[in-house]
């Protein structure tokens, strides 16, 4: 969970590996977004497949998503350590 500017709490589900969509996940990702609502938060996927946004979007639900991290990039919020003295790459 994680503290957005304005105070709102964010859980981030990492989708990635669930497999193939079904209504069952669609459901369960309904019920923790209720849940985080209520509480004064909100749900976002991380990494969720095309197929699951698409069958959220034909169920009616909306949920916030992460981009995927490029290949050698760091992930979102997380800075590099640089020391003093370090070659420039």
């Amino acid at each position: 969970m994680e503290r957005t500017g304005d105070r709102a709490r964010v859980v981030v589900c990492d989708t990635g590996a669930l497999g193939s969509p079904d209504l069952a996940q669609v459901d369960l990702l309904a019920r923790l977004e209720l849940t985080a609502r209520r509480s004064g938060g909100r749900i976002r996927l991380r990494a969720p497949a095309p197929a699951l946004l698409a069958l959220l979007a034909a169920v009616g639900l909306r949920f916030q998503t992460e981009r995927q991290s490029e290949e050698g990039e760091p992930a979102r919020g997380v800075e590099e350590a640089v020391e003093t003295g370090d070659p420039a790459r």
